[in-house]
């Protein structure tokens, strides 16, 4: 289970990017955080993973007190918590199998990855979770060869060599067209309903937030302006679309299928 509480980040140019944002996710939902770029969602994802240091606010994962804990302390928690980046975050010209591995960075002996060595068990491991997400046949091609739809699925793979209880997922599908983005948020469904991993996830296009949230959180310049089920978020009214995007906005959406 995770908590936030009165969640705060301002940045060193004085931007608020958070202000007092409190929300729990139980084990097992498929949470998903809307709103505009620049409302904060990024902020509040790399916060809970402490990529960012929060300014103020307390966030929990499963007890544990994230904001105060050590750099060990959270070495233990990140194996607990994948990373899914909008723009993947590879290393290009290293293969699929390597950037597949530096997912298990935080079990290995971290000189192994330093040296770019990794055991066969771990090999086998990471071919098991390209498997997974159906790019085996990809393990020694560069990343860079990649389309962008294949770059997500080794950024997923990656993940779930942490053997996580929660995937982080910041945008994951921005910069992808709407069947590739389609057929990533169905691998994470699939993880989230068959292994019961929690998923956090940042989306911009309403159909897609209906068709994969179990529940949804609004933000809107940095505060909590909307939280609802899925059954809210297909109803939304107009009023409440207009409360997280502001009065100028209005529906737009990604064909799906």
């Amino acid at each position: 289970m995770l908590v936030v509480e009165n969640l705060t980040k301002v940045y060193d140019n004085g931007t608020v990017a958070l202000k007092n944002v409190s929300f729990e996710v139980q084990d097992g939902e498929f949470l998903v955080v809307i709103g505009l770029s620049g409302s904060g969602k990024s902020t509040l994802l790399r916060c809970i993973n402490r990529l960012i240091e929060p300014t103020e606010g307390r966030i929990y994962w499963n007890g544990r007190d994230i904001t105060q804990a050590s750099d060990a302390e959270m070495r233990q928690i990140r194996r607990e918590i994948g990373m899914i980046f909008q723009h993947f975050n590879l290393v290009e010209r290293s293969s699929v199998l390597t950037n597949v591995l530096t997912g298990r960075c935080g079990y290995v002996n971290p000189w192994w990855s330093l040296l770019n060595y990794f055991p066969e068990e771990e090999k086998q491991r990471a071919m098991r979770a390209l498997e997974r997400v159906g790019i085996a046949d990809k393990a020694h091609n560069r990343a860079d060869a990649l389309s962008g739809g294949q770059k997500q699925r080794v950024g997923i793979a990656r993940a779930l060599m942490q053997d996580p209880k929660m995937i982080l997922a910041d945008e994951p599908v921005a910069s992808l067209d709407p069947v590739l983005a389609n057929s990533i948020l169905d691998y994470l469904e699939k993880l989230n309903r068959e292994q019961n991993i929690t998923v956090l996830c940042s989306l911009h296009y309403l159909d897609l937030v209906q068709r994969y949230a179990s529940r949804v959180i609004g933000l809107r310049d940095g505060e909590l302006v909307y939280e609802g089920s899925r059954g809210d978020i297909r109803s939304i009214t107009d009023e409440e679309f207009k409360q997280i995007y502001g009065e100028e906005a209005q529906r737009l959406s990604v064909s799906g299928k």
